[in-house]
């Protein structure tokens, strides 16, 4: 059942970075649910997901452009600070290569704590990147030095203790044996990342599965199921899996209700037979902040009369929407 976020207390950088690695460290499997702006972090927190994955391939695509770093990373950093303002939960996110060498991840890392976000996730392709599911075996990886040098450069960035750097590894998307990958795996380690993502591509989980089965270190593991999200959790689980990331499903989903809906709507040129079917006014309201306004208004306004002019056509519209 959803829950609002409105008339909570703030939540510190702080808490949001401890809350992320102790997601990372835990004993059991934990779950990261993609979003790609304000509303949609509202709704994945809403649902009980205690941490969000800052999409880079969903921000992206919601603002019409391509997965390969079309969208600057100041846009991609400002929309994950909307997203942090919205929400209470700790926000790791998707920062593909760095966007460059080194020095642009050292200054990434500390715009991400600026902006409250709890940890960046880092793959070992090159600058610009192409979306791992789009002509996987022709991309080229970074070298293990170079991307090692970009691990210690965001270690020594950052300032808070428990700002989060994961290594992703693309070695089983661009078609590397299980030895290459965990070679790759153990140096970004020993690099001193704080997790590593190991991405597939696979229909089925036997990749990711015999890769934890032979890592040895004591660093988490993060998974992508997106081509074997039919493998049941357990699995992830039995495996030593520490969080299992949901990408894209929120923005997926909402590309097929506004084409349905577009679709109806002008087909029939009419809401009539759609209003039903969509989310009233009223739950928008919600996810907005509308009733923390009118409790405002309350404190803040200086006078009765000035309130209930306010606060009437917003409360008569949304008992409309009901």
């Amino acid at each position: 059942m959803s829950t609002s976020n409105h008339s909570r207390p703030s939540t510190s950088n702080t808490s949001r970075t401890k809350a992320l690695r102790d997601l990372l460290q835990s004993d059991t499997v934990e779950f990261l649910m993609g979003a790609h702006d304000g509303l949609s972090a509202k709704i994945v927190e809403g649902e009980g997901f205690r941490g969000i994955w800052g999409s880079g391939f969903s921000i992206a695509a919601a603002m019409g452009v391509r997965d390969c770093n079309e969208a600057s990373w100041t846009q991609v950093v400002e929309t994950c600070e909307q997203m942090c303002d919205a929400t209470r939960v700790p926000i790791l996110l998707d920062g593909d290569t760095g966007y460059g060498n080194f020095n642009n991840v050292m200054r990434l890392v500390r715009k991400c704590e600026q902006r409250g976000i709890a940890g960046i996730c880092l793959e070992d392709k090159l600058f610009p990147k192409t979306n791992s599911f789009i002509n996987g075996t022709t991309q080229l990886l970074a070298s293990k030095e170079e991307f090692c040098g970009k691990i210690r450069a965001a270690k020594d960035t950052q300032t808070d203790e428990c700002f989060s750097v994961v290594a992703r590894t693309e070695g089983f998307i661009v078609g590397q044996p299980l030895s290459d990958v965990l070679a790759r795996a153990d140096a970004y380690y020993e690099a001193g990342a704080d997790a590593i993502l190991v991405h597939s591509k696979s229909r089925t989980s036997d990749e990711v599965v015999a890769f934890a089965q032979a890592w040895d270190r004591p660093c988490p593991l993060v998974i992508v199921p997106t081509t074997y999200g039919s493998t049941p959790s357990a699995v992830f689980e039995d495996a030593g899996i520490s969080v299992v990331i949901w990408a894209n499903h929120t923005l997926r989903a909402s590309v097929n209700a506004m084409r349905e809906v577009s679709r109806r709507i002008y087909q029939d040129h009419s809401i009539a037979d759609i209003e039903q079917e969509v989310a009233p006014l009223a739950d928008v309201f919600q996810l907005q902040g509308v009733d923390e306004l009118l409790d405002a208004e309350i404190r803040y306004l200086p006078t009765v009369s000035t309130i209930s002019q306010k606060q009437a056509p917003l409360k008569e519209f949304a008992s409309h929407n009901d």
